[in-house]
Parts: structure tokens; C-alpha cells; sequence
């Protein structure tokens, strides 16, 4: 059985040891499984001969926690954790989460905002000669000056913010191993400036004449037009094959980021997979209730990484890349049969899985030798004509681990990308999916029905998801089961107007989808979506796009996707009167909402009938009605007369 990273002194002093040789530093609470990436990067130095410790969720207001391993001999890692600290602490409405679910119980607080920051600051404190790389999520992404949503404004790189010495962009387990070992080799961290998948500060003087420049940070600051130009170029250079060096100037300093690292090859991967996990959280959080994000993982298996998908919103191609690379299939089932026999097993392998769990290799023959193509995608608005669809290899995969001893179902839980599904001339995988992966829901994700919206997404156009939801009911039905879908959906993406959430909510009414939960877009660093969101402009082709931003157009638009809850009608009526659709509030068939209560509708009904009696009956009727009041007024005339 696997033994956890020292995480405090006396875990060192069990082992024998005085110090370390690096100490990986996280905003998650240690958890000793390869879904959270300082599990792998640290079990990865420790396979590789270094003493490493753990610091998890160190608090930030002194610096006992940040020294409490003493100084390591060559340096840190520091990661925010599995995601940006500032996603995991606010909402879409950036309001204050209550709960962490990489936490100790489940609670908020434990990591500061910006953690990478943060904790760098704290350890050039403690040891201003001591190394500190970043990586993980927030570093990689915030790595060029970036569109900050919750202060609303540009930023510089995080590793001018922070004061580190290198940053480690995607994946990382190649920089990691080269850095470790020039390190210990008695390199100064100023000269790794060569390593793949590594950004640097460096003086004018010392840049390297190979590489693309794209604007300075004081530029996109000051310039939207700029920012969008600039961010073009950083997507565009983050191909392993065409990549080239990016520079960008910050103040009296260039940010230099080198060319992506190669993706690791099938046998890296497997060796990665096959390290001595613990796969679980670490003993110290049991009396606290555990971490509940082990929960969707602990029984999971990634088999690929990449996506080729590539949404405008997702910052997977951004961080893993586009380029799929898989572990073989003996890796995989090695590691089904390890999970059987794990405490707490029941049967169930929750998934078989990655980014996009049926990618099973790379999207066309070229891209080893060429790359991926610049400013295209593979699958929207529709697929390339190059796209090679085969589930063969995957659909044998799934066969061979549910017939594993002591495993009843596989399932597949990290969603799928059915436009690839409807591009397979063979619908055994589609068959076998709906007979043996599914658990009652398929989770999938149009995102939106307006084909402008999913033009701005990078997603199929809604005419791929209705041809899958055919052939998913279709299937379903031979199968004898009763099974459905669950169309994730997003509200106030750029380019959605009121007008397309109310094409969305009509959408949704015609196929009978009731959504329990409907995402806002979340401006998170580092996507197109979120360029768009800042700049107003598209980057792929600098033309503008319409974005909701205030709280009340994003509230009208998500409540449209939700116009069947009683609590939303009053809401959803303002929507569509702001859309200019009123003809979708009464009782017809085609409306969304019921017209509001009015407790004098009764008697403007009426009013009504009589007014439209009077029009029946013409100059006769009016005359008749005319001569009574006469009548009437002149009798009270003679009784105040009397009177």
C-alpha cells in the first residue's frame, strides 16, 4: 500500500529524512489520487529519486505554515489546485461560494484568493533564493496579461503578480522532470530558459530571436481592439508541432513563453498512471469529514487527454491542447482491476473517461507531422472533411473492462461529444453505450439552439444534437430501457441576445427539456469566449459581438431557460415583453407563460363584451342607450328642484 507525502516534520523524521529535495505547495486539501494534478507532479519527482513533501492549503496570514518543511535543497511547486481559486471562491454572479468541494468538509476559506500568488509571495518571504515554479489551472492560464472578471479589468502575467522564477504551463510532467533534474544538477534557475511548455521574465537584451511577439500588457490594457489581436496569437501558437515562442512586454520586462511541451506519448502516460497512488484523501481530514471532490473520482479511470473539440468557452485547448494522446489499453485495465480492489468498491466504475471521453486518437491522419490547423476546428460548424471517426478501439476498451471480475457497469459520465457519435457509419458503439454505459441520464452538451450563439461557442449547430437525440431514443427503445438526456445549456454567452434565449426556451418547450440547472457563461481566463466577453469583438475575425453583462439582462436570460418553474413566471413574462414576444404569454398552445393575474379582469371583460355589442348594433343601439340617460339625468334635475 502506497504511503502519503510528508506533510508535516514528523512524517519527515518517520522517513529518516532531515530535509527535502522539493515541496509541492497546493490550494487543495492532499489528496493522493491522479485526478488532482499535485498528486501526479509529486508522486512523479518522488519516482524520480527526490524527497518531495506536501504543504496543503497553507494559511496565509503568517508564515508558519509556508516554513513548517523546513527549506528545500532546490525548490517549490505551487499550484491554486485542480481549479482557479477565484472560480472555486464565486459564482457566475461573483457571489461567495459557501462550500469548496477540494476542502476538508466541504468548507470554504481554507485558500486565499489568487492563492498562487499568494503563497509565492510567502515563500520569496521565508526564502527569497529559493526556486518557485508554478503550475496547475490558475498558472496556466493566466500566464499571458489576461481579462480578470472579477476585478473587471486587465492583469499582468501571474508570474510578473506573483514574483516566481518559472511557470509551468499545461499538463506539466515533462517540464517538471527536466526542471528537477537541471535543478539538482546544480543549474541556477535563471538558465532554464529553453525548457518546452516553461514561461520566463527576461530583459530585451536577452530575448530569443525566434519567436512571435504580441502586444504589451500595458497595450491590451489600454486597447480592446489590441487585447483581441493579441489573444488570436496566443491561441494560435499553442500547437506542439507549429507552436512558436510567444513574448510579451510587461513594463521594463518581456515575458517569454517557449513552445508547447510534446504531449506525453502512450507508454509516458502509462507510466505516469501506473505510479504508487494512495487514491484517497489524507487521514488527517477524516475526523473533519473527508474531501468530498474524491467522491466523483475515487472509482473513475482518465484514458485520454486533449481535446480536439476545442469550445470557444472551455480552456482545455488552452491547457491540455487539441492534440489526443491515450494510455494503452493494458494500462487501463490494470487499473480497473486495481480499483475492484479498493475499500469501498460496489461494482461500479463511475467512468472511462477524459476531456472528451470518446476521442480515442487524434481527429485526422496530417496532424504528427503537421500540427492542427490554425483558426479552424474539427467538428463546428461542421465537421472537417479530413475528421476520422472510429469508436472501435474505445467501444473494445469499455467491452473488456465490464466483463473484469467483480465489476458490474461502466459507466460514462464525462460526457461525450455526439457529433462525433453521428459521424460513425457503425452504431455498435451508440447500441452499446445506450445497453451498457448509460445510468438511467446521458449528460450532453448543445449549450444552445441559435446558430449564431453556437457559432461564438464553437459548438455543432443545434441540427447535430436533434439527429443524435434520434438515434439515442431510437436506440433506447430496442434496448427495452427507460433512459434520457441531459443537455447541459448556457445562458448569456457572447452574442446571445434575449431574442436567442427565447428561440432556446422555445426549443426546449417543443422537445419537452425541463432543465433543472442552466450554467450563465463564466468569464474565466485564458478562452475566446471570454475575449469576446471583454473586448466585444471576436478574435478569430476582429467583427463585434453582442454580450449580455448587466445582472438583470443575464437573470432574464436564464430564467427563459427555466420558464416552466411557477417562481420564475413573473420574470420570464418581463423577458419576453423585453424581446417584443408577448405573443408567447396567455393560455395558447404556443405560449411560454401564462398572461399575470388580474383581479379586474372580470370586469374588463365585460366592459369589453358591451363595447363590442354596441359596434354589433350600430347608431340604433348607441341612440337607445344616449335617449335612456337623458331620461335619467332629467328626472335627478326635478328632484333637486323639488327638493
Amino acid at each position: 500500500m502506497a504511503e502519503f507525502l510528508p506533510i508535516f516534520k514528523r512524517d519527515m523524521a518517520a522517513r529518516g529524512w532531515d530535509e527535502l529535495d522539493f515541496i509541492c505547495v497546493t490550494g487543495d486539501a492532499y489528496v493522493d489520487h491522479p485526478s488532482f494534478g499535485i498528486a501526479i507532479i509529486s508522486r512523479l519527482l518522488e519516482s524520480l529519486g527526490y524527497k518531495v513533501g506536501i504543504i496543503p492549503q497553507p494559511g496565509w496570514k503568517n508564515l508558519t505554515d509556508i516554513t513548517r518543511l523546513g527549506r528545500p535543497r532546490y525548490g517549490f511547486f505551487v499550484t491554486s489546485g485542480n481549479i482557479d481559486s477565484m472560480v472555486a471562491h464565486y459564482t457566475a454572479a461573483k457571489r461567495k461560494r459557501s462550500d469548496d468541494q477540494y476542502t476538508a468538509g466541504g468548507k470554504a476559506g481554507r485558500r486565499p484568493d489568487r492563492a498562487v500568488i499568494v503563497y509565492t509571495k510567502l515563500i520569496k518571504e521565508a526564502y527569497p533564493d529559493v526556486p518557485v515554479i508554478l503550475g496547475g489551472l490558475e498558472a496556466s492560464l493566466r500566464r499571458f496579461a489576461h481579462y480578470d472578471y472579477w476585478d473587471d479589468e486587465v492583469r499582468p502575467s501571474i508570474l510578473v503578480d506573483s514574483g516566481a522564477d518559472l511557470l509551468s504551463f499545461g499538463m506539466g510532467e515533462h517540464q517538471t522532470e527536466e526542471i528537477a533534474r537541471r535543478l539538482s544538477a546544480g543549474e541556477d534557475v535563471s538558465t532554464l530558459r529553453d525548457i518546452r511548455g516553461t514561461c520566463y521574465l527576461c530583459r530585451q537584451f536577452e530575448l530569443t530571436t525566434d519567436a512571435v511577439s504580441c502586444a504589451s500588457f500595458d497595450k491590451v490594457r489600454a486597447d480592446k481592439q489590441t487585447y483581441a489581436r493579441a489573444c488570436k496569437i496566443q491561441i494560435d501558437e499553442q500547437d506542439h508541432v507549429t507552436g512558436r515562442a510567444v513574448i510579451q512586454k510587461h513594463g521594463e520586462l518581456y515575458l517569454v513563453q517557449n513552445p508547447p511541451s510534446l504531449p506525453l506519448t502512450t507508454p509516458e502516460l502509462d507510466r505516469v498512471y501506473a505510479m504508487d497512488f494512495c487514491r484517497t484523501y489524507h487521514p488527517e481530514y477524516e475526523k473533519l469529514g473527508g474531501v468530498p471532490g474524491i467522491k466523483e473520482v475515487e472509482f473513475s479511470i482518465a484514458h485520454n487527454r486533449g481535446c480536439f473539440g476545442a469550445c470557444n468557452f472551455c480552456s482545455i485547448a488552452f491547457h491540455q491542447g487539441r492534440y489526443i494522446t491515450t494510455r494503452s489499453e493494458e494500462s487501463v485495465l490494470r487499473e480497473a482491476k486495481l480499483l475492484t480492489q479498493l475499500p469501498g468498491f460496489k461494482g461500479y466504475i463511475h467512468d472511462i473517461g477524459g476531456p472528451t471521453a470518446n476521442f480515442r486518437h487524434p481527429s485526422c491522419k496530417k496532424q504528427e507531422k503537421a500540427g492542427l490547423c490554425k483558426g479552424k476546428k474539427c467538428l463546428a460548424p461542421q465537421p472537417c472533411p479530413a475528421l476520422q471517426v472510429d469508436h472501435t478501439e474505445y467501444l473494445e476498451l469499455l467491452r473488456k473492462v465490464r466483463v473484469l471480475p467483480k465489476v458490474k457497469k461502466v459507466f460514462i459520465r464525462s460526457g461525450i461529444r455526439y457529433d462525433y457519435v453521428i459521424r460513425d457509419k457503425d452504431d455498435r458503439f451508440l447500441e452499446e453505450l445506450v445497453e451498457h454505459h448509460v445510468s438511467g441520464q446521458l449528460k450532453v452538451a448543445p449549450e444552445h439552439c441559435s446558430a449564431r450563439v453556437l457559432d461564438m461557442m464553437g459548438k455543432p449547430h443545434i441540427s447535430a444534437y436533434e439527429e443524435f437525440q434520434k438515434k439515442f431514443y431510437r436506440a433506447t427503445k430496442r434496448a427495452g430501457k427507460e433512459q434520457y438526456l441531459v443537455p447541459y445549456l448556457m445562458s448569456s454567452h457572447p452574442g446571445s441576445t434575449l431574442k436567442d434565449a427565447v428561440q432556446l426556451a422555445l426549443f426546449l418547450k417543443k422537445n419537452n427539456i425541463h432543465p433543472e440547472q442552466v450554467q450563465d457563461f463564466y468569464p474565466t481566463p485564458g478562452t475566446v469566449s471570454t475575449c469576446m466577453f471583454y473586448t466585444g469583438l471576436d478574435p478569430n475575425t476582429m467583427k463585434p459581438v453582442y454580450v449580455p453583462r448587466t445582472p438583470e439582462e443575464k437573470m432574464m436570460q436564464r430564467v427563459l431557460l427555466q420558464y416552466f418553474k411557477p417562481q420564475n413566471r413573473h420574470l420570464v413574462i418581463k423577458a419576453l415583453k423585453a424581446a417584443g414576444r408577448e405573443d408567447l404569454i396567455g393560455k395558447g398552445p404556443g405560449c411560454l407563460v401564462s398572461a399575470p393575474y388580474d383581479p379586474n379582469a372580470k370586469y374588463k371583460a365585460q366592459a369589453a363584451q358591451k363595447t363590442t355589442a354596441k359596434g354589433k348594433n350600430g347608431r340604433g343601439r348607441q341612440g337607445n342607450t344616449s335617449q335612456r340617460g337623458n331620461q335619467r339625468r332629467e328626472k335627478n334635475r326635478q328632484k333637486r328642484g323639488r327638493g
